[in-house]
């Protein structure tokens, strides 16, 4: 735990009248989770604070969590401290108008890529952003104030991020911290209900999804979610890119893919993996991530392939000098 960082980040905090509260674009349930659960703990800490959550985009998905504060005037920035959170690199940061802000820290739990704070707190081994947000809390609980509503944040990025306490950063801290923010009160049952109650035409597009997958000989499977697809179910783009979730089981596979079509003729890729390492794949096509969850973009079907290639490249040397797969 890096006490020293977080002390020289809540020394910040109380220095500056003005806060705004920064994420990634394309937010997923870490990225609002731990946004909003430290906007909502400042807010309870500090009423005298201005406080703001600042980004240009959001989640349907996860809507239900409520909503962030209108973009201000550039001129609002100039005296305020910035803090972005589970972002790894500045291009994507939700809001750009982060670099206008007087000072900026970074709180983020991804492999370092690039530095952009002017103080940083970075823990990659953390199953998540909002675990790095309890640990704040819970190392200075004597002088901040969290509510009901900053623990249900908080814990809904903790149960996402970590794939409900099965992927491999989870820790027996995780799960003490996990605790904590339970003993705060939390519903549970709603919030499950929020995350993973699903219609019936993601049912249906399931079993079509499952015909539509393909998998390499070296065992990476790989599903591409086209406009066509999207359209014929009514899929969001969240959905969508949920269905790389739908090929996690699949024995001998240990790298998952799916390739969504987006709006702008770019195609999304979600990587997924079993002991295999894809952040440094998901680097050399512009993304990054994790060791097992990352993500990239690629321009054309030919990319794509190579894509594929790659991976099942990288299986095939796994799967060679390693007895430890399914």
């Amino acid at each position: 735990m890096k006490t020293a960082e977080m002390q020289i980040i809540l020394d910040k905090i109380k220095e500056y009248d003005k806060i705004f509260i920064f994420r990634h674009f394309r937010p997923d349930g870490d990225a609002v989770g731990s946004s909003k659960g430290l906007y909502t703990i400042l807010k309870a800490t500090y009423p005298e604070k201005k406080i703001y959550l600042q980004n240009a985009d959001f989640s349907n998905y996860l809507a239900f969590l409520g909503g962030e504060d209108e973009l201000l005037a550039d001129e609002e920035y100039s005296d305020a401290l910035g803090i972005v959170v589970d972002t790894a690199t500045k291009d994507r940061i939700s809001n750009k108008k982060y670099s206008l802000c007087r000072e900026l820290v970074k709180i983020d739990h991804h492999i370092p890529i690039e530095s952009y704070g002017d103080y940083e707190w970075i823990e990659e081994l953390r199953s998540s952003c909002c675990e790095m947000i309890a640990a704040f809390y819970d190392t200075f609980r004597d002088e901040l104030t969290i509510t009901p509503e900053a623990a249900r944040y908080i814990y809904a990025g903790m149960v996402t991020d970590s794939g409900r306490f099965r992927f491999r950063d989870v820790s027996p801290e995780t799960l003490r911290l996990a605790g904590v923010i339970l003993g705060v009160g939390i519903d549970t049952e709603n919030l499950y209900a929020n995350l993973y109650l699903k219609h019936f035409d993601e049912y249906k597009f399931e079993g079509y999804a499952r015909r539509k997958m393909k998998i390499t000989e070296g065992g990476v499977a790989y599903l591409y979610v086209t406009h066509a697809m999207k359209k014929k179910f009514g899929l969001s783009d969240e959905e969508a890119s949920a269905s790389v979730s739908l090929m996690d089981s699949i024995k001998g596979s240990l790298i998952w893919l799916a390739f969504i079509d987006n709006k702008d003729g770019t195609i999304r890729v979600r990587l997924r993996s079993r002991f295999v390492t894809v952040s440094e794949l998901a680097n050399k096509y512009g993304g990054g991530g994790h060791a097992c969850a990352a993500g990239a973009t690629v321009h054309s079907k030919r990319e794509m392939k190579a894509l594929i290639a790659d991976a099942d490249k990288l299986i095939r040397e796994y799967k060679e000098s390693h007895t430890d797969w399914l």
